[in-house]
C-alpha cells in the first residue's frame, strides 16, 4: 500500500459518487440535481422530501433511491440508509454502489464481517470498482487490528504482535498526528 487514507472519508466518496450519478442522468436530471444541491447545502429534510416526492411517482428508480440513501447517510439516519441500500441490492443486484455504501455503514458500526461481505458482492458485480477494493482493504486492516488485539489480550508476552498492531493503528491515525484511531 503506497499511502493510507483514514477509513472515515468513504462517506465523502459516497457524496461524490452521488453527485456523479446525479450529473450523469438524462431523464429528470433537474430532480436529481435538486436533491443533490439540497444535500450539499445540508438541507437533509428538504432533500428527503424531494426524493420521496419523486419516488412516489417512480418508486423503482434506482438512481433516486440511491441518492435518498446517501441523504439518509449524511443526515445520520443510518438504519434507514441501511434499509434503503439493502432494498436496492435486492431489486438491482447488478449495481455495485449500494453494496459499497452498505459496507461503509456497516464498518462505521464496527460490523466488519458484514462490511466485508457487502464489499465482496460489490467487487463480484464490478471487478473494476476501485473504491470497493480500497474499502475492502480498509476492512481487512480493521479485522486484522481486532485479531491482533485479541492475540495480545490472550498472550501479552507475544512480542511479535505489538509492532503489527502499531502499523495498523498508524494507517488509521488522523493525518499529521500519531494518535490512535
Amino acid at each position: 500500500m503506497s499511502h493510507a487514507r483514514p477509513f472515515r472519508p468513504p462517506a465523502l466518496r459516497l457524496l461524490a459518487l452521488a453527485a456523479v450519478l446525479a450529473a450523469a442522468l438524462p431523464a429528470r436530471a433537474d430532480d436529481y440535481a435538486d436533491v443533490d444541491q439540497l444535500l450539499r447545502s445540508g438541507r437533509h429534510v428538504e432533500a428527503l422530501a424531494k426524493a420521496d416526492q419523486y419516488l412516489a411517482a417512480k418508486p423503482r428508480d434506482p438512481q433516486m433511491r440511491f441518492l435518498k440513501g446517501v441523504v439518509q447517510t449524511s443526515a445520520g439516519r443510518t438504519q434507514e440508509a441501511i434499509a434503503t441500500f439493502t432494498k436496492l441490492t435486492e431489486d438491482y443486484p447488478e449495481l455495485p454502489e449500494p453494496y459499497n455504501n452498505l459496507a461503509v455503514l456497516y464498518a462505521g458500526q464496527g460490523q466488519f464481517d458484514k462490511a466485508r461481505a457487502a464489499l465482496e458482492m460489490a467487487i463480484r458485480t464490478n471487478p473494476g470498482y476501485a473504491t470497493a477494493h480500497e474499502n475492502l482493504g480498509d476492512v481487512y486492516a480493521k479485522l486484522a487490528s481486532q485479531a491482533y488485539s485479541k492475540a495480545l489480550q490472550l498472550d501479552a508476552a507475544n512480542t511479535g504482535v505489538q509492532p503489527k498492531l502499531a502499523l495498523i493503528r498508524e494507517l488509521f491515525a488522523p493525518a499529521g498526528k500519531g494518535a490512535r484511531p
